[in-house]
């Protein structure tokens, strides 16, 4: 299961309106929701994934905090990043205005626009200056696609790291990222003519998705 602390919006909504040491069921359902939808998402079942994110947004819409669904939009937005679905996250836009200074940070992080490292979560700060960084030192796989989605988005993916890309999403058994990414290799590969990597990640890619 994929842990809420892996992003600094899950992070967030953990530790929002808790007020004793037992915390209301709105909360434990719209984290076990969440998380759900993470690993459908991720493993490419999206009907479900739907689903669990419709439930977990319905939970935080019971508190009528604008911002908790704000940072569940987030969350929506992180997963599809790094599975290389890469819209302009219209969920969060449309509640930006009710979002804080850190996820208002975080949405144009997401987008690959510049961001001040102090406005995001320690694994993302290298990412968020101009240099390209070793996946490799994100200890969260979701956190690393993220990375990766991220420096993708701005052109400065290299070869080590797509393979790192690919390898986390190998790793965890996210078959829809693993699917993007694959193709993403393969692309590479054969712009650099290195027609064995392609091929290898296109026979992967066939494993995966059920054509092998």
């Amino acid at each position: 299961m994929i842990k809420l602390s892996l992003t600094a919006t899950l992070a967030l909504l953990l530790t929002a309106c808790a007020g004793g040491p037992v915390q209301p069921d709105w909360q434990n359902d719209a984290h076990q929701s969440l998380n759900s939808f993470s690993t459908a998402y991720l493993n490419g079942n999206t009907r479900l994934a739907e689903a669990e994110f419709q439930r977990a947004r319905n939970e935080l819409a019971r508190t009528g905090r604008l911002d908790l669904v704000a940072r569940a939009e987030l969350v929506r937005c992180g997963v599809q990043v790094a599975s290389l679905e890469l819209d302009s996250c219209p969920g969060f836009a449309a509640m930006a205005s009710d979002a804080g200074e850190a996820e208002r940070g975080y949405a144009d992080f997401l987008q690959g626009k510049a961001v001040a490292p102090n406005l995001l979560p320690a694994q993302y700060r290298t990412v968020a200056g101009k240099g390209k960084m070793a996946l490799s030192t994100i200890d969260s796989p979701l956190s690393r696609l993220i990375a990766a989605g991220v420096l993708f988005r701005r052109g400065d993916l290299d070869t080590t790291n797509i393979a790192i890309a690919v390898e986390t999403a190998s790793s965890q058994g996210w078959r829809r990222a693993l699917l993007a990414w694959l193709e993403i290799q393969a692309r590479q590969a054969e712009s650099q003519g290195d027609q064995n990597t392609a091929a290898q990640a296109r026979r992967r890619a066939e494993l995966a998705g059920g054509q092998r």
